[in-house]
Protein backbone atom coordinates (compact mmCIF):
# COMPACT_ATOMS: atom_id res chain seq x y z
CA UNK A 1 0.00 0.00 0.00
CA UNK A 2 1.00 3.67 -0.39
CA UNK A 3 1.15 5.70 3.09
CA UNK A 4 1.73 8.58 3.97
CA UNK A 5 3.39 9.47 7.95
CA UNK A 6 3.18 12.56 9.29
CA UNK A 7 6.25 13.27 11.55
CA UNK A 8 9.00 11.90 11.78
CA UNK A 9 10.02 11.67 15.39
CA UNK A 10 10.61 8.28 17.31
CA UNK A 11 7.25 6.87 16.66
CA UNK A 12 6.38 8.30 12.93
CA UNK A 13 9.94 7.03 11.72
CA UNK A 14 10.07 3.86 13.23
CA UNK A 15 6.32 3.20 12.21
CA UNK A 16 7.08 4.53 8.28
CA UNK A 17 10.88 2.43 8.53
CA UNK A 18 9.07 -0.61 9.66
CA UNK A 19 6.01 -0.51 7.40
CA UNK A 20 8.43 0.16 4.82
CA UNK A 21 9.63 -3.26 5.72
CA UNK A 22 6.60 -5.11 5.70
CA UNK A 23 6.44 -3.83 1.73
CA UNK A 24 4.54 -1.22 1.54
CA UNK A 25 5.48 2.43 -0.31
CA UNK A 26 6.16 4.79 1.94
CA UNK A 27 6.43 8.87 2.17
CA UNK A 28 7.80 10.23 5.27
CA UNK A 29 6.49 13.85 5.95
CA UNK A 30 7.86 16.56 8.37
CA UNK A 31 8.00 20.38 8.61
CA UNK A 32 11.21 20.35 10.12
CA UNK A 33 13.69 20.96 6.84
CA UNK A 34 17.26 20.56 8.55
CA UNK A 35 15.42 16.90 10.00
CA UNK A 36 14.64 16.07 6.34
CA UNK A 37 17.83 16.75 4.97
CA UNK A 38 19.83 14.26 7.77
CA UNK A 39 17.65 11.82 7.00
CA UNK A 40 17.30 11.38 3.34
CA UNK A 41 21.38 11.13 4.21
CA UNK A 42 20.57 8.81 6.80
CA UNK A 43 21.38 10.98 9.52
CA UNK A 44 19.17 9.76 12.57
CA UNK A 45 17.71 12.22 14.84
CA UNK A 46 17.00 9.47 17.70
CA UNK A 47 19.26 6.74 18.68
CA UNK A 48 17.47 3.67 18.03
CA UNK A 49 18.80 0.04 17.62
CA UNK A 50 18.68 -0.76 13.81
CA UNK A 51 17.26 1.73 12.57
CA UNK A 52 19.77 3.19 10.66
CA UNK A 53 19.87 0.28 8.93
CA UNK A 54 16.56 -0.36 8.08
CA UNK A 55 16.21 3.06 6.83
CA UNK A 56 19.09 2.71 4.50
CA UNK A 57 18.06 -0.73 3.60
CA UNK A 58 14.06 0.77 2.57
CA UNK A 59 15.91 4.21 0.86
CA UNK A 60 17.47 2.14 -1.26
CA UNK A 61 14.49 -0.18 -2.08
CA UNK A 62 12.39 2.65 -3.05
CA UNK A 63 9.88 2.10 -0.50
CA UNK A 64 11.00 4.72 1.71
CA UNK A 65 11.05 8.63 1.28
CA UNK A 66 11.32 12.02 3.28
CA UNK A 67 10.24 15.03 2.31
CA UNK A 68 8.59 18.49 3.50
CA UNK A 69 6.01 18.73 0.79
CA UNK A 70 3.10 17.38 2.60
CA UNK A 71 0.31 17.82 -0.76
CA UNK A 72 2.24 15.44 -2.93
CA UNK A 73 2.06 12.83 0.11
CA UNK A 74 -1.85 13.27 1.17
CA UNK A 75 -2.73 13.32 -2.83
CA UNK A 76 -0.67 10.03 -3.35
CA UNK A 77 -1.53 8.07 -0.24
CA UNK A 78 -4.35 5.60 0.66
CA UNK A 79 -3.81 6.05 4.20
CA UNK A 80 -2.33 8.32 6.10
CA UNK A 81 -0.80 8.24 9.88
CA UNK A 82 -0.51 11.45 12.05
CA UNK A 83 2.53 10.70 14.46
CA UNK A 84 3.55 14.27 15.70
CA UNK A 85 3.98 14.61 19.32
CA UNK A 86 1.72 15.60 22.09
CA UNK A 87 3.67 16.86 24.91
CA UNK A 88 2.63 17.90 28.22
CA UNK A 89 1.06 21.67 29.10
CA UNK A 90 1.67 23.26 32.33
CA UNK A 91 -1.72 22.13 33.65
CA UNK A 92 -0.80 18.48 33.02
CA UNK A 93 -2.96 18.21 30.20
CA UNK A 94 -1.31 17.07 26.76
CA UNK A 95 -0.95 19.98 24.03
CA UNK A 96 -3.28 18.49 20.97
CA UNK A 97 -2.23 21.36 18.86
CA UNK A 98 0.04 19.39 16.39
CA UNK A 99 -2.46 16.71 16.13
CA UNK A 100 -5.07 19.28 15.43
CA UNK A 101 -2.75 21.73 12.56
CA UNK A 102 -1.59 18.61 10.92
CA UNK A 103 -5.11 17.19 10.75
CA UNK A 104 -6.50 20.64 9.13
CA UNK A 105 -3.50 20.44 6.56
CA UNK A 106 -4.20 17.26 5.33
CA UNK A 107 -8.20 17.72 4.72
CA UNK A 108 -7.07 20.52 2.62
CA UNK A 109 -5.08 18.46 0.54
CA UNK A 110 -7.20 15.39 0.17
CA UNK A 111 -8.71 14.71 -3.63
CA UNK A 112 -10.09 11.02 -2.90
CA UNK A 113 -11.02 8.87 -0.26
CA UNK A 114 -8.51 8.66 2.11
CA UNK A 115 -8.74 6.91 5.96
CA UNK A 116 -6.71 9.09 8.17
CA UNK A 117 -5.45 7.41 11.46
CA UNK A 118 -4.50 9.01 14.30
CA UNK A 119 -1.25 7.18 15.46
CA UNK A 120 -0.26 9.82 17.66
CA UNK A 121 -1.39 9.03 21.84
CA UNK A 122 -4.48 11.32 21.69
CA UNK A 123 -7.19 12.07 25.40
CA UNK A 124 -10.58 10.47 24.55
CA UNK A 125 -12.30 12.02 22.37
CA UNK A 126 -9.58 13.93 20.37
CA UNK A 127 -9.89 11.56 17.30
CA UNK A 128 -13.92 12.23 16.99
CA UNK A 129 -13.02 16.22 17.50
CA UNK A 130 -10.06 15.89 14.86
CA UNK A 131 -12.96 14.16 12.12
CA UNK A 132 -15.25 17.22 13.22
CA UNK A 133 -12.64 19.97 12.03
CA UNK A 134 -11.33 18.23 9.02
CA UNK A 135 -14.80 17.68 7.59
CA UNK A 136 -14.50 21.72 7.65
CA UNK A 137 -12.32 21.87 5.17
CA UNK A 138 -11.94 18.54 3.14
CA UNK A 139 -14.19 18.82 0.09
CA UNK A 140 -13.47 14.87 -0.42
CA UNK A 141 -15.01 11.35 1.89
CA UNK A 142 -12.63 10.61 3.92
CA UNK A 143 -12.67 8.05 7.49
CA UNK A 144 -10.66 8.47 10.67
CA UNK A 145 -9.64 5.75 12.96
CA UNK A 146 -7.25 5.80 16.26
CA UNK A 147 -4.39 3.03 15.92
CA UNK A 148 -2.48 3.87 19.68
CA UNK A 149 1.24 2.55 19.33
CA UNK A 150 2.89 0.69 22.13
CA UNK A 151 6.38 0.68 21.20
CA UNK A 152 9.56 0.67 23.92
CA UNK A 153 12.19 2.92 22.81
CA UNK A 154 15.38 0.93 22.70
CA UNK A 155 13.26 -2.43 21.16
CA UNK A 156 11.07 -0.36 19.11
CA UNK A 157 11.39 -2.21 15.92
CA UNK A 158 11.23 -5.58 17.45
CA UNK A 159 8.12 -4.41 19.34
CA UNK A 160 6.40 -3.21 15.94
CA UNK A 161 7.36 -6.71 13.48
CA UNK A 162 6.52 -8.90 16.56
CA UNK A 163 3.65 -6.93 18.26
CA UNK A 164 1.83 -8.18 20.99
CA UNK A 165 -1.23 -7.02 19.95
CA UNK A 166 -2.17 -4.05 17.42
CA UNK A 167 -5.52 -2.11 18.15
CA UNK A 168 -7.55 -0.18 15.63
CA UNK A 169 -10.23 1.94 16.88
CA UNK A 170 -12.58 2.61 13.81
CA UNK A 171 -16.07 3.50 12.53
CA UNK A 172 -16.67 2.46 9.38
CA UNK A 173 -16.62 -1.31 7.37
CA UNK A 174 -14.73 0.50 5.03
CA UNK A 175 -11.87 1.50 7.18
CA UNK A 176 -11.51 -0.88 9.39
CA UNK A 177 -11.44 -3.84 6.48
CA UNK A 178 -8.44 -1.84 4.95
CA UNK A 179 -6.76 -1.51 7.83
CA UNK A 180 -6.93 -5.47 8.55
CA UNK A 181 -5.74 -5.42 4.96
CA UNK A 182 -3.03 -3.23 6.39
CA UNK A 183 -1.87 -5.16 8.81
CA UNK A 184 -2.67 -8.49 7.76
CA UNK A 185 1.07 -10.06 7.63
CA UNK A 186 0.71 -9.67 11.79
CA UNK A 187 -2.26 -12.03 11.65
CA UNK A 188 -0.59 -14.48 9.61
CA UNK A 189 2.21 -15.00 11.84
CA UNK A 190 -0.30 -15.03 15.29
CA UNK A 191 -0.24 -12.11 16.51
CA UNK A 192 -3.56 -10.46 17.65
CA UNK A 193 -5.50 -7.34 15.72
CA UNK A 194 -8.46 -6.24 18.07
CA UNK A 195 -11.35 -3.82 16.48
CA UNK A 196 -13.09 -1.78 18.22
CA UNK A 197 -14.98 2.11 18.75
CA UNK A 198 -12.41 4.85 18.15
CA UNK A 199 -13.07 6.10 21.98
CA UNK A 200 -12.05 2.56 23.51
CA UNK A 201 -8.81 2.23 21.37
CA UNK A 202 -7.68 5.98 22.68
CA UNK A 203 -8.34 4.31 26.39
CA UNK A 204 -6.46 1.72 25.97
CA UNK A 205 -3.34 3.20 25.31
CA UNK A 206 -3.78 5.51 28.75
CA UNK A 207 -4.88 2.42 30.46
CA UNK A 208 -2.03 -0.03 29.20
CA UNK A 209 0.21 2.99 30.42
CA UNK A 210 -1.06 3.35 33.50
CA UNK A 211 -0.86 -0.14 34.81
CA UNK A 212 2.86 -0.30 33.79
CA UNK A 213 3.53 2.85 35.50
CA UNK A 214 1.55 1.38 38.79
CA UNK A 215 3.46 -2.00 38.23
CA UNK A 216 6.68 0.57 39.02
CA UNK A 217 5.35 2.69 41.88
CA UNK A 218 4.10 -0.53 43.43
CA UNK A 219 7.35 -2.59 43.73
CA UNK A 220 9.39 0.92 44.57
CA UNK A 221 7.12 1.03 46.94
CA UNK A 222 7.89 -2.16 48.55
CA UNK A 223 11.50 -1.14 47.96
CA UNK A 224 10.97 1.20 50.69
CA UNK A 225 9.46 -0.55 52.66
CA UNK A 226 11.83 -3.56 52.64
CA UNK A 227 14.89 -0.62 53.36
CA UNK A 228 13.16 0.22 56.60
CA UNK A 229 13.09 -3.46 57.96
CA UNK A 230 16.32 -4.84 56.24
CA UNK A 231 14.69 -6.82 53.99
CA UNK A 232 15.74 -7.44 50.43
CA UNK A 233 13.97 -6.67 47.26
CA UNK A 234 15.48 -8.45 45.21
CA UNK A 235 14.91 -11.32 46.96
CA UNK A 236 11.32 -10.43 46.99
CA UNK A 237 11.11 -10.03 43.38
CA UNK A 238 11.99 -13.24 42.98
CA UNK A 239 9.48 -14.67 45.57
CA UNK A 240 6.21 -12.47 44.20
CA UNK A 241 7.26 -12.92 40.10
CA UNK A 242 7.19 -16.99 40.47
CA UNK A 243 3.65 -15.93 41.12
CA UNK A 244 2.26 -16.56 37.70
CA UNK A 245 -0.69 -13.93 38.59
CA UNK A 246 1.69 -11.29 38.87
CA UNK A 247 4.57 -11.89 36.35
CA UNK A 248 7.97 -10.70 36.07
CA UNK A 249 7.90 -7.21 33.75
CA UNK A 250 8.17 -4.05 34.96
CA UNK A 251 8.41 -5.06 38.92
CA UNK A 252 12.18 -3.94 38.48
CA UNK A 253 12.67 -1.68 41.16
CA UNK A 254 14.66 1.88 40.59
CA UNK A 255 14.62 5.60 40.82
CA UNK A 256 11.22 5.90 38.90
CA UNK A 257 9.37 5.67 35.80
CA UNK A 258 10.60 8.33 32.99
CA UNK A 259 10.63 9.13 29.44
CA UNK A 260 8.31 10.43 27.02
CA UNK A 261 5.08 8.33 27.45
CA UNK A 262 4.36 6.98 31.44
CA UNK A 263 4.64 10.84 33.02
CA UNK A 264 2.68 12.22 30.42
CA UNK A 265 -0.01 9.37 30.19
CA UNK A 266 -0.47 9.34 34.06
CA UNK A 267 -0.94 12.57 34.03
CA UNK A 268 -3.28 12.85 30.81
CA UNK A 269 -5.39 10.27 32.17
CA UNK A 270 -5.57 12.20 36.08
CA UNK A 271 -6.39 15.43 34.25
CA UNK A 272 -9.28 13.79 32.14
CA UNK A 273 -10.21 12.52 35.32
CA UNK A 274 -10.58 16.11 36.90
CA UNK A 275 -12.49 17.37 34.13
CA UNK A 276 -15.35 14.83 34.64
CA UNK A 277 -14.93 15.84 39.01
CA UNK A 278 -13.56 12.43 39.38
CA UNK A 279 -10.69 11.78 41.47
CA UNK A 280 -8.33 9.48 40.42
CA UNK A 281 -6.90 8.49 43.67
CA UNK A 282 -5.00 5.39 42.78
CA UNK A 283 -3.49 6.76 39.99
CA UNK A 284 -2.60 10.37 41.68
CA UNK A 285 -0.94 7.80 43.94
CA UNK A 286 0.57 6.45 41.61
CA UNK A 287 2.30 9.53 40.41
CA UNK A 288 3.20 10.97 43.56
CA UNK A 289 5.01 7.87 44.85
CA UNK A 290 7.14 7.58 41.26
CA UNK A 291 7.98 11.61 42.26
CA UNK A 292 8.75 10.90 45.55
CA UNK A 293 11.00 7.67 44.03
CA UNK A 294 12.98 10.47 41.81
CA UNK A 295 14.51 11.72 45.18
CA UNK A 296 15.70 8.69 46.38
CA UNK A 297 19.21 8.55 45.99
CA UNK A 298 20.03 12.67 46.45
CA UNK A 299 18.66 11.90 50.16
CA UNK A 300 20.99 9.12 50.23
CA UNK A 301 24.04 10.75 49.04
CA UNK A 302 23.16 13.89 51.25
CA UNK A 303 23.15 11.73 54.26
CA UNK A 304 26.12 9.96 53.64
CA UNK A 305 28.20 13.11 52.96
CA UNK A 306 26.56 14.98 56.04
CA UNK A 307 24.61 17.50 53.42
CA UNK A 308 27.61 19.16 52.61
CA UNK A 309 28.33 18.44 49.07
CA UNK A 310 30.27 21.82 47.88
CA UNK A 311 33.93 19.24 48.31
CA UNK A 312 32.49 16.63 46.74
CA UNK A 313 33.34 14.82 43.14
CA UNK A 314 30.73 12.36 41.89
CA UNK A 315 30.59 10.26 38.71
CA UNK A 316 27.21 9.59 37.03
CA UNK A 317 27.07 6.61 34.80
CA UNK A 318 23.68 6.78 32.66
CA UNK A 319 21.97 9.50 31.67
CA UNK A 320 19.03 8.27 29.33
CA UNK A 321 15.88 6.97 31.15
CA UNK A 322 16.52 4.01 29.63
CA UNK A 323 18.97 1.56 28.35
CA UNK A 324 19.60 1.23 24.34
CA UNK A 325 18.30 4.97 23.69
CA UNK A 326 19.53 8.81 23.77
CA UNK A 327 16.20 10.23 25.33
CA UNK A 328 16.54 12.00 28.13
CA UNK A 329 12.94 13.32 28.24
CA UNK A 330 11.71 13.26 31.93
CA UNK A 331 14.40 11.61 32.92
CA UNK A 332 15.31 10.54 36.15
CA UNK A 333 19.16 11.42 35.91
CA UNK A 334 17.60 15.11 35.31
CA UNK A 335 16.40 15.61 39.22
CA UNK A 336 19.44 13.93 40.62
CA UNK A 337 21.63 16.40 38.12
CA UNK A 338 19.78 19.31 39.06
CA UNK A 339 20.05 18.48 43.19
CA UNK A 340 23.74 18.00 42.66
CA UNK A 341 24.38 21.12 41.19
CA UNK A 342 22.20 22.85 43.49
CA UNK A 343 24.43 21.71 46.33
CA UNK A 344 27.82 22.62 44.32
CA UNK A 345 29.05 18.99 44.08
CA UNK A 346 31.63 18.33 40.73
CA UNK A 347 29.81 16.15 38.30
CA UNK A 348 31.68 13.74 35.95
CA UNK A 349 28.91 12.40 33.65
CA UNK A 350 29.12 9.39 31.20
CA UNK A 351 26.38 7.54 29.14
CA UNK A 352 27.11 6.00 25.91
CA UNK A 353 24.49 7.66 23.88
CA UNK A 354 22.98 10.67 25.85
CA UNK A 355 25.66 12.50 26.15
CA UNK A 356 24.80 15.18 23.20
CA UNK A 357 21.23 15.59 24.66
CA UNK A 358 22.32 15.87 28.34
CA UNK A 359 25.49 18.36 27.13
CA UNK A 360 21.98 20.52 25.19
CA UNK A 361 20.73 21.04 28.59
CA UNK A 362 23.13 21.79 31.03
CA UNK A 363 25.96 23.36 29.12
CA UNK A 364 29.27 23.34 30.60
CA UNK A 365 27.76 22.85 33.88
CA UNK A 366 29.00 19.08 33.90
CA UNK A 367 31.93 17.25 33.13
CA UNK A 368 31.30 15.29 30.07
CA UNK A 369 33.28 11.85 29.68
CA UNK A 370 33.86 9.63 26.74
CA UNK A 371 34.99 6.99 28.87
CA UNK A 372 33.50 5.27 31.80
CA UNK A 373 36.16 4.86 34.21
CA UNK A 374 37.57 8.65 33.37
CA UNK A 375 34.38 9.81 35.02
CA UNK A 376 35.81 7.97 37.95
CA UNK A 377 39.18 9.67 39.01
CA UNK A 378 39.38 11.15 41.97
CA UNK A 379 35.47 10.68 42.59
CA UNK A 380 34.07 10.47 46.33
CA UNK A 381 31.36 8.79 44.56
CA UNK A 382 29.77 6.70 41.81
CA UNK A 383 25.74 6.96 40.95
CA UNK A 384 24.58 4.38 38.36
CA UNK A 385 21.32 5.62 36.86
CA UNK A 386 20.25 3.69 33.82
CA UNK A 387 21.26 -0.14 33.61
CA UNK A 388 23.31 -0.16 30.51
CA UNK A 389 25.12 -3.50 30.17
CA UNK A 390 28.46 -1.77 29.70
CA UNK A 391 27.86 -0.27 33.35
CA UNK A 392 27.49 -4.33 34.45
CA UNK A 393 30.53 -5.91 34.17
CA UNK A 394 32.99 -3.99 35.13
CA UNK A 395 36.42 -4.30 36.70
CA UNK A 396 35.91 -3.42 40.25
CA UNK A 397 39.47 -2.91 41.29
CA UNK A 398 40.22 -0.69 38.91
CA UNK A 399 37.17 1.41 39.81
CA UNK A 400 38.30 1.65 43.50
CA UNK A 401 41.92 2.45 42.29
CA UNK A 402 40.98 5.52 40.56
CA UNK A 403 37.63 6.67 43.34
CA UNK A 404 38.84 8.88 46.60
CA UNK A 405 36.11 6.74 48.23
CA UNK A 406 34.76 3.43 47.52
CA UNK A 407 30.79 4.78 47.41
CA UNK A 408 28.25 3.14 44.86
CA UNK A 409 24.96 4.79 45.11
CA UNK A 410 23.28 2.34 42.61
CA UNK A 411 19.43 3.33 41.32
CA UNK A 412 19.04 0.34 39.44
CA UNK A 413 20.25 -2.33 41.50
CA UNK A 414 22.89 -3.55 38.87
CA UNK A 415 25.71 -4.69 41.14
CA UNK A 416 24.95 -8.13 43.81
CA UNK A 417 25.37 -7.89 47.50
CA UNK A 418 28.45 -10.79 46.47
CA UNK A 419 30.35 -8.16 44.37
CA UNK A 420 29.90 -5.62 46.28
CA UNK A 421 31.03 -7.42 49.94
CA UNK A 422 33.87 -9.25 47.89
CA UNK A 423 35.43 -5.95 46.69
CA UNK A 424 34.54 -4.08 49.79
CA UNK A 425 32.35 -1.26 48.69
CA UNK A 426 30.01 1.32 50.22
CA UNK A 427 26.70 0.85 49.13
CA UNK A 428 23.55 1.90 49.09
CA UNK A 429 20.91 0.40 46.12
CA UNK A 430 17.03 0.15 46.73
CA UNK A 431 15.09 -1.65 48.23
CA UNK A 432 19.03 -3.47 50.29
CA UNK A 433 20.26 -3.16 53.50
CA UNK A 434 23.62 -0.60 52.91
CA UNK A 435 26.94 -2.15 52.59
CA UNK A 436 29.05 0.48 54.85
CA UNK A 437 32.74 0.06 55.06
CA UNK A 438 33.43 3.85 55.31
CA UNK A 439 31.35 4.88 58.14
CA UNK A 440 30.35 2.72 61.13
CA UNK A 441 26.78 2.67 62.86
CA UNK A 442 26.89 4.86 65.23
CA UNK A 443 26.25 3.74 69.12
CA UNK A 444 23.53 5.42 69.72
CA UNK A 445 21.78 3.75 66.28
CA UNK A 446 22.72 0.49 67.34
CA UNK A 447 21.33 1.08 71.10
CA UNK A 448 17.87 2.68 69.21
CA UNK A 449 17.73 -1.01 67.08
CA UNK A 450 18.25 -2.88 70.52
CA UNK A 451 15.53 -0.98 72.09
CA UNK A 452 13.39 -1.59 69.55
CA UNK A 453 13.47 -4.77 69.70
CA UNK A 454 13.12 -5.59 73.73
Amino acid sequence: MQLAIIGCGYVGLVTGTCMAELGNKIICVDSNEERINQLNKNIMPIYEPGLSELVKTNIQGGRLSFTTYLKKAVENSEIIFIAVGTPLKDDGSPDISQVEQAGKQISEYINSYKIVVVRSTVPVGVTHKLKILMSIFSKHEFDIANNPEFLKEGTAIDDFIKPDRIILGVESGKARQKLLELYEPFGKIGRDIYTMDIKSSEMTKYAANAMLSTKISFINEIANLCEYYDADINQVCKGICSDSRIGQSFLNPGIGYSGSCLPKDICTLIHMAKKKNYTANMLESVHRTNEYQKQLLITKIKQFYNANLANVVLAVWGLSFKPETDDIRNASSLALLDDLLACDATINVHDPQAITNIRKVYGDKLIYCSDPYAALENADGLCVLTEWDMYRNVDFDRIKALMKQSVIFDGRNVYSTEQIEKHRFTYFGVGRKPINFEKQVPAATQQAVIDELI
